[in-house]
């Protein structure tokens, strides 16, 4: 049976403008005055006409009986020494992502609820994970009583659907710290609950009143056909998904902030841990635990990531990544110092670690034969200085090169993170070009053949040169999308390998054909020369 917990953050946007202030005023001098809860305070918004509304309110201000929505001359009029400061929507809904990514100590998959109204929440899959916790209601405690020591107020609950859960978190009874329902008492906690519990909107709402409908108990013998045609619009309609959402006789997809990693490993500590030294100290059985996993399925993993939960309401990672899969735990570890465990920022400390695989791959065994062990054992080693070295440097400072489908030859090859994968077997033909180019071609003098012939003898850094040997052409064509005569595509070229008197080989060519070019077309421009490469 589905899991699922709804978390209310009551208050969220003004928690998120309290919490900053907190910081910029422990980093100003002299201090600047807190934010006092005991007295009335609001965030406004301009709406679509205009109009400055209050979008949020603290406990103190909905007291005194302001509304989130009512203007701000309203409220104003109603209590002149109410606080008002402008709203920052943006920077919510990024402090609400970064505490989902927080909230991934409890569920691998982390949704961000924003509410039909701006109503802040998550949603977290717990399916199959309560015993972790002692207990749905013991999780639900958990939850609460963290994010009231970040200075959080919320409210919780389970259910088997989002829908469900949703409404028992915001419109439950007050005095039940942790309401859980299962599936055989979901229609009889939903029936008394208000029709605001199901997440319609506010016309819909108004037709449903206008009917006399009140509570979502008041909707269960009504017939759906007949309900979604009393409602003009598609309101009628909406009401009926949002019941069966909530009842479960309609799925609801909840899209988690990050892709839950098919492997991981967590731990809780009862006491924060404060310094590297205590992280590296759990790292050994963390990465046991993911190694065991991986290897009961027969996986590697091709990256990893060290995610610390801190008490103050943050998260702080540390990413490695392999050239092959692999579920060695020495190994990760050793990747992880090479990364340089020092950038996690602790703070406070951190009272839960979690090792994912984010990428993983089938690891077979390979057989060798006696004549190829050592030939494996140096790849081996190559790959393993390969992950070292990319984990001290950086994956961007690591590269190997890449072919490319192109005729030209320097674009036949790019640079790539020798981490991104294995490249595609190229036909090497060893001996016919250089291992090195010269970027860009050096201009060459020569004396040849026309039209087509070798050249004879050529002058390059100010040397002249007998060629006595030569072979070619090798006949590059330009693309055949670039229009004929274009100036900023490159001329058809002839490529020579040619050997002069003294030894030396070299290869060079000729941009460009006489009298025409690729496709029939003219060039006006004369035929040019150019060194791309000494041959060894």
């Amino acid at each position: 049976m589905r899991r699922i917990v709804s978390v209310w953050l009551i208050d969220w946007p003004v928690s998120v403008r309290r919490r900053s202030l907190e910081r910029a005023r422990a980093l100003a001098s002299p201090p600047e005055p807190a934010l006092d809860p005991r007295k009335p305070f609001a965030l406004t918004l301009k709406n679509s006409r205009g109009a400055v509304v209050l979008h949020a309110l603290n406990a103190a201000a909905r007291a005194a009986g302001l509304r989130r929505g009512q203007s701000q001359a309203d409220a104003r009029a109603m209590l002149p020494h109410l606080a008002c400061q402008p709203a920052d929507p943006l920077a919510d809904d990024r402090a609400l992502e970064a505490l989902a990514v927080w909230a991934e100590r409890w569920s691998p998959s982390v949704a961000v609820d924003p509410g039909p109204d701006g109503l802040e929440g998550l949603f977290l899959d717990v399916t199959g994970a309560g015993h972790l916790f002692g207990g749905e209601r013991a999780l639900l405690a958990q939850i609460r009583e963290r994010l009231a020591e970040a200075g959080i107020a919320a409210r919780a609950a389970a259910a088997p659907t989002p829908g469900a859960a949703w409404a028992l978190a915001r419109w439950s009874d007050p005095d039940e710290p942790a309401p859980v329902v299962g599936q055989d008492r979901l229609r009889e906690r939903l029936a008394d609950l208000p029709l605001d519990a199901l997440r319609l909107d506010a016309g819909a709402l108004g037709q449903a009143r206008r009917f006399g409908l009140k509570r979502i108990g008041d909707l269960y013998a009504m017939p759906r056909a007949g309900l979604a045609r009393r409602f003009r619009g598609s309101g009628g309609v909406e009401l009926v998904r949002r019941l069966d959402q909530a009842l479960g006789y309609e799925g609801e997809a909840l899209t988690p902030v990050r892709p839950p990693a098919r492997y991981r490993a967590w731990q809780a500590y009862a006491e924060p841990l404060g310094d590297l030294a205590g992280v590296e100290a759990r790292l050994p059985e963390l990465a046991g635990d993911l190694a065991t996993a991986l290897e009961r399925d027969g996986q590697g993993a091709r990256s990893l990531t060290l995610t610390g939960f801190r008490t103050d309401g943050g998260t702080t990672s540390l990413a490695i990544r392999t050239g092959r899969p692999g579920r060695e735990p020495s190994v990760w570890l050793r990747l992880f110092r090479e990364a340089g465990l020092g950038r996690l920022e602790l703070g406070f400390g951190v009272d839960a670690l979690m090792l994912a695989a984010d990428t993983v791959e089938p690891a077979t065994a390979r057989q060798t034969t006696l004549h190829d062990e050592a030939a494996a054992r140096r790849s081996e080693d190559l790959t393993v200085l390969v992950d070292r070295l990319s984990a001290r440097l950086g994956e961007d400072r690591v590269l190997v090169p890449e072919a490319v489908d192109s005729w030209l030859p320097e674009r036949a090859e790019r640079w790539r993170p020798a981490l991104a994968g294995s490249p595609a077997p190229v036909e090497a033909d060893l001996g016919r070009r250089p291992i090195l180019l010269f970027d860009p071609p050096e201009p060459v003098e020569a004396i040849a053949e026309l039209p087509d012939g070798a050249p004879a003898r050529f002058t390059w850094r100010r040397l002249s040169r007998r060629v006595i040997r030569a072979d070619g052409p090798e006949r590059l064509s330009p693309e055949w999308w670039r229009p004929a005569g274009d100036r900023r595509a490159p001329r058809t070229r002839d490529y020579y390998r040619v050997e002069d008197e003294s030894g030396g080989r070299y290869w060079l060519f000729r941009e460009g054909l006489y009298g025409r070019e690729y496709g029939g077309g003219t060039d006006e421009r004369a035929p040019s020369w150019w060194m791309h490469g000494v041959l060894p």
